[in-house]
């Protein structure tokens, strides 16, 4: 073979290859409007001014994220790079990583910031008509660095990282989800109103510093929603836990619910649009139905302050008003007209009270109730909603 044979065909390879990355270039313009198609069912809207496509990045250049049908002013970025982008089947796309400048925003005396923001493995649904998770624009993490809040040059709120996971079960039909944010801290010494100071420092509230974390999954099919864990824990005030199930929160409940909130955005002075739309949003709540739930609270602290200082405000001590609450809780039952769980109630109360650890509140029905049920029974017997949904109380169990 000659040289010059040779030479001819690489060129002519060459040639092939080009047209072929040219044919099998990423949809930039695409991929926004895939985007906005999911992101839009909250009524926002994601613009560019330019899209470019380098290789298997896509950067959206004049970005600008606002509200579809409001004239606020939407969040501007200069440049926002989608890595790691691939075409799926169906028109879907998977897109590796987002990272989001840092946020500085100083308004008056306030100021902001926010740094190490990202998205990451972020599924983009494919069409409009896709069914079931294949429908949901979704996530494999979300993370936020430190956040910092300042008033006046003063710290006042920060938070050390925030993270949140999703991820999809083999058969496709879960997605469970995790998150926290640890590092939170409030500095609530600059409070300039005297009673509310006061309150702050009897009750040992000067800076808070805690955590929060929340777990569980949502089998889309059947609308089945477990929320294992939801907690907030502040150092020397306590641990506030709450767990809960609920079903008939079905995809097709979502997007209704996404459609009466657009309707309400859309017409936000409209006040009869506004009442049918609420309406129509409590009316669409009614399909779901409580499995379950858990409510605890740890005490580290708070509820002896609490009785000190509220027994100080009454010319006592908190041993006092602590026998004075004990006292309080039934006659309040009484006109709650709660039946046989007020003497529960009391029981639990007053152990807590002599020995405060933790107070807890479960429901657990035999069957699944629906909302309209519970609404009802709270509106017309309300003695009956401890049976109806299995109400228990207890203390430092």
């Amino acid at each position: 073979m000659s040289l010059h044979h040779s030479t001819r065909i690489l060129l002519a390879g060459a040639a092939l290859c080009g047209l072929s990355a040219q044919a099998f270039a990423l949809d930039g313009a695409d991929l926004l409007k895939k985007i906005n198609a999911s992101y839009a069912a909250g009524g926002a809207a994601i613009t560019a001014d330019t899209i470019e496509v380098n290789g298997e990045d896509v950067v959206l250049k004049g970005v600008k994220f606002g509200m579809a049908k409001e004239a606020e002013t939407p969040l501007k970025l200069d440049e926002l790079t989608l890595q790691g982008v691939t075409e799926e089947d169906g028109g879907a796309y998977y897109i590796e990583r987002v990272d989001f400048p840092e946020v500085n925003v100083t308004e008056e005396k306030s100021t902001f910031s926010v740094s190490d923001l990202y998205l990451a493995g972020i599924y983009v649904p494919g069409s409009e008509k896709a069914e079931g998770i294949n429908s949901l624009m979704f996530y494999e993490e979300a993370h936020s660095g430190p956040v910092k809040v300042t008033v006046d040059g003063k710290p006042v709120f920060s938070m050390g990282e925030a993270t949140g996971t999703m991820s999809l079960s083999d058969d496709e039909k879960t997605i469970s989800f995790e998150g926290s944010a640890t590092g939170v801290n409030a500095d609530l010494s600059t409070v300039e109103d005297p009673k509310s100071k006061e309150a702050i420092e009897a009750l040992g509230l000067k800076t808070l510093d805690g955590n929060l974390n929340m777990s569980g999954s949502w089998e889309v099919e059947t609308g089945t929603i477990d929320v294992e864990d939801y907690s907030i824990d502040f150092a020397n005030i306590g641990k506030l836990s709450m767990s809960f199930g609920i079903s008939g929160y079905t995809l097709d409940l979502v997007k209704q619910m996404q459609e009466q909130a657009r309707t309400m955005q859309a017409q936000p002075e409209n006040q009869q649009a506004q009442q049918a739309a609420g309406l129509a949003m409590l009316g669409l709540v009614q399909q779901l139905s409580l499995i379950d739930a858990k409510i605890r609270f740890e005490d580290a602290g708070i509820t002896k302050r609490g009785l000190d200082y509220a027994g100080k405000s009454q010319g006592t001590d908190g041993a006092q008003m602590g026998q004075m609450v004990k006292g309080m809780v039934p006659l309040l039952l009484a006109q709650a007209k709660l039946g046989a769980l007020q003497n529960e109630v009391s029981t639990a109360v007053n152990t807590y009270i002599d020995n405060p650890k933790a107070l807890t509140i479960v429901a657990a029905p035999a069957n699944p109730v629906a909302f309209p049920m519970i609404m009802g029974a709270a509106m017309g017997a309300p003695e009956t909603i401890p049976a109806l949904i299995g109400v228990k109380v207890t203390a430092n169990d």
